[in-house]
């Protein structure tokens, strides 16, 4: 007899993907070379991680463990009922507006479809050690955006911070999923090393100046509480309350001077004394509208910017929910809801891994959030991306060595 355990999952795939999903929208013109200003690098990337991914999958070897997961264990309507979303969405460009940019974003749509899909197929192979080096991966990443803002990109016209080409509201979730990753780090290895780096990633966050990004990480990291409440100890809390209030000591003394400046005039004039939102109750209530005068389907991919945007200067709807409504009608927001109930009841409870199910939860409700805001429907691929990787670490039992003929 020879034991058989299945093969760890190859790191290649998981690292490019996650350089796809951080890095957004970069074409090369914004590299400097405007004659290859039509060279995506998402499409690049995708197609090399997807030739990668193929070859880690088919040398994962077959055993009686693959069949039973394959028949019955893993729930996978949730899958099917997103790219089912997906696809009515890139099929309701058919009746957008003249003035939607629909090819732009149906390439997003495609692009968000195989990102899902790609992440999903790579965590079944080994769920513990995928969401573990991903988070691991923007633990990295958070301190590489936060330093770049720091150091070398400085505040913008707003006085606002953010890194590498992308806004302060992209930039803020990569900073709070720092923060969840370096909790997760710290849960994995069973050490505090890991939550040195939150300071950074705390004074990042707020630097950006999004409000939206830090009421939705204040309220994930609320609900974490509560729900572990009666697991805490007195000396944990102690040494919690000691450390927040050391960073907290620490931001304020080494923070740049702009940051005073931008917690004053963003926080607490514009928000407390202005009660100013960034114009998003107008942006809303246009949105809104749109969707009561196009109830069924919608007015199609990019309507909002088609019919109301272009005359506005508004790119988008800034709320993810909102802007399905408009765009999609009672069908998308059906689809929608659909695809989310049906990912809810697989990782309730967690499953097989709830610890590791639970984390990547919380990243994925934390940019959900955060896309009720801000941002288009790509910008809400690290909602989908965290989310599919906790349904495979909730459906896909543990790996045991299995005992096969010689």
């Amino acid at each position: 007899m020879t034991w058989l355990r299945t093969p760890r999952v190859f790191l290649a795939p998981g690292l490019i993907l996650i350089l796809v999903a951080i890095g957004g929208r970069y074409t090369l013109d914004r590299a400097g070379w405007t004659d290859l200003a039509w060279v995506d690098l998402r499409v690049v990337g995708l197609l090399v991680a997807l030739a990668v991914l193929v070859v880690d999958i088919a040398r994962r070897p077959r055993s009686s463990f693959d069949e039973r997961c394959s028949f019955g264990e893993r729930r996978e309507g949730w899958l099917v009922a997103t790219m089912l979303f997906f696809l009515f969405q890139i099929a309701s460009g058919l009746w957008a507006p003249a003035a939607s940019r629909v090819g732009p974003q149906t390439l997003d749509l495609v692009l968000l479809g195989a990102l899902v899909v790609a992440f999903y197929l790579y965590a079944v192979g080994d769920p513990d050690a995928v969401v573990r080096t991903a988070f691991l991966l923007f633990y990295v990443a958070a301190i590489i955006f936060a330093l770049a803002a720091l150091f070398i990109n400085g505040p913008g016209d707003q006085g606002r911070y953010s890194a590498f080409g992308g806004g302060p509201n992209v930039f803020v979730r990569i900073e709070i999923l720092g923060i969840i990753s370096a909790v997760a780090l710290a849960l994995f290895t069973r050490r505090l090393l890991p939550l040195l780096a939150t300071p950074l990633f705390g004074l990042a966050a707020v630097l950006s100046g999004s409000r939206a990004g830090l009421l939705a990480g204040a309220a994930v990291g609320a609900f974490a509480l509560v729900k572990i409440r009666r697991r805490l100890h007195p000396g944990a809390i102690a040494g919690a309350l000691g450390f927040v209030t050391v960073a907290v000591i620490t931001i304020w003394a080494f923070a740049p001077p702009a940051f005073t400046n931008l917690f004053q005039e963003r926080f607490v004039e514009q928000t407390v004394q202005d009660r100013y939102l960034s114009d998003r109750t107008d942006i809303w209530a246009a949105a809104w509208q749109l969707a009561v005068d196009h109830p069924l389907a919608g007015a199609g991919l990019d309507g909002f910017y088609g019919l109301i945007g272009v005359n506005q200067f508004v790119e988008y709807p800034h709320n993810y929910v909102l802007g399905v409504a408009a765009e999609g009608g009672l069908i998308g927001i059906g689809l929608l809801t659909a695809a989310v109930l049906l990912w809810t009841a697989t990782v309730h409870g967690g499953g097989h891994r709830p610890q590791l199910t639970g984390l990547a939860v919380a990243a994925a409700v934390f940019v959900g959030l955060s896309s009720l805001f801000s941002g288009d429907y790509y910008d809400s691929r690290l909602a989908w991306i965290f989310g599919a990787m906790a349904a495979a670490a909730a459906t896909v039992p543990a790996r045991v060595l299995e005992e096969v003929p010689a």
